[in-house]
C-alpha cells in the first residue's frame, strides 16, 4: 500500500501538468490562473508547518489549530482567487454578449 506521502508527492506532478496546460491555452482568466499557482503556496506552507507540528509537539498538523488554520488560510486564499477570476470571466462574457446582441 502507498504511504500518504509518498501519494502526496506523487499528486504533485499531475498537478504541475494541469497548471502547464492551463498557461498553455491561454484561455483562463488571469486572477483564476493566480488562483491556481497560489494552491502550490499552500501545498509548500504546509509540508514544513505539518514537519514543525510532528517535531515539536509531536502530532499531526490537523491537531494543531493554529498551525493548521494559518495554513488553511493559503487554501482559502487560493479558492478566493480562483472564485474571484472566474467570476469576473463569467461577468466580462455576459457584457460582451449583451453589447454585441444590442
Amino acid at each position: 500500500m502507498i504511504s500518504k506521502d509518498t501519494l502526496f508527492a506523487v499528486s504533485l506532478f499531475p498537478y504541475l501538468g494541469f497548471l502547464w496546460f492551463l498557461t498553455r491555452c491561454g484561455k483562463t482568466p488571469r486572477l483564476a490562473l493566480i488562483g491556481f499557482y497560489f494552491l502550490l503556496v499552500f501545498v509548500f506552507i504546509t509540508i514544513p508547518a505539518g514537519i514543525y507540528s510532528e517535531v515539536t509537539f509531536g502530532t499531526s498538523l490537523a491537531n494543531v489549530d493554529w498551525l493548521h488554520g494559518s495554513a488553511e488560510f493559503f487554501l482559502t486564499v487560493s479558492n478566493i482567487l480562483v472564485v474571484l477570476g472566474f467570476r469576473q470571466a463569467v461577468i466580462d462574457r455576459r457584457k460582451k454578449s449583451q453589447s454585441t446582441s444590442e
